[in-house]
């Protein structure tokens, strides 16, 4: 305690500098991104490179919401629904789950919980085969279906492992009330494990969310028809055989960033107390 009152005068100045270097550095990448999609391509290849823009191009922009083969609000659309969808279950599934895990005991417990660590490391080429042969026998291929479901397998071990130690903290007193007052099993877990899981629940929903978002393999392999399609897939439609149009590419980026950069700013109580809450046990 004593040592961090003592951060003060010259010590707190230079952590400051220190924070904003950080973020200078850190933002730098976004802050290109969006000035180069405010360039022309004559510009953007220009040597030495401009800092910003000598004439604004909104072409770049306009080029995003025109009709043809590639259409951005139905894109936007589509993602929106595959990343709810992909929500949807990664939550419905995850949560009893996890409470299962944490509160009661059985046989194979611990194999359970390394599965799912390993489902984590295993990357997305791997597993596009096998899903594609399960989808295609479902007949869910080329359906949003098939992204939802294939997405959710991303949110749903992260959500177990997180949840996990929500319901390991709650005290068992807690649920003993809950009887007494004359819940049964289902509906302690409902109303009142639940609303003290929210911060967790939350987060896991946000990332659940945002996995789907940003998902471009599962949604290009599994979706054929351009219409169905999300709007990571739409990247392709201005990387052409002879050249890329950087410009068009780039303000696409921004467009795309645009609904997770408002998760974080309107989310992000959530997320710190939700990562926060559950990282301590007891």
């Amino acid at each position: 305690m004593d040592d961090d009152k003592k951060i003060s005068g010259k010590n707190n100045v230079v952590l400051c500098v220190i924070s904003i270097v950080f973020l200078c550095i850190l933002l730098f990448p976004l802050f290109w991104i969006v000035v180069t999609s405010l360039k022309t391509e004559k510009e953007i290849f220009q040597v030495p490179p401009t800092i910003f823009p000598h004439v604004l191009n909104s072409k770049s922009y306009l080029a995003q919401v025109e009709n043809g083969d590639f259409n951005m609000f139905r894109s936007f659309g589509n993602s929106l629904m595959i990343s709810v969808g992909a929500m949807i279950i990664s939550v419905i599934l995850s949560v009893p789950a996890s409470y299962g895990i944490a509160k009661y005991r059985f046989k194979g417990k611990n194999t359970i919980l390394l599965s799912f660590l390993v489902t984590q490391m295993l990357p997305v080429s791997v597993l596009l085969t096998p899903m594609f042969i399960m989808f295609k026998g479902m007949h869910l291929y080329n359906t949003p279906f098939s992204a939802m479901i294939a997405d959710a397998t991303i949110g749903i071990p992260f959500s177990v492992l997180i949840l996990k130690n929500y319901f390991a903290s709650i005290p068992k007193e807690l649920e003993e009330a809950a009887y007494i007052d004359g819940c049964n099993r289902f509906t302690g877990f409902i109303r009142v494990l639940i609303p003290i899981a929210k911060p967790g629940v939350m987060v896991c929903a946000i990332f659940s969310f945002l996995y789907g978002w940003g998902d471009l393999a599962y949604g290009m392999t599994f979706i054929l028809d351009q219409q169905k399609r999300p709007i990571t897939a739409g990247i392709f439609n201005f990387m052409g055989q002879y050249g890329t149009k950087w410009s068009y590419l780039t303000a696409f980026a921004v467009v795309t960033i645009i609904p997770v950069a408002l998760i974080f700013i309107f989310m992000q109580k959530y997320i710190i107390s939700g990562m926060t809450s559950g990282a301590v046990k007891g």
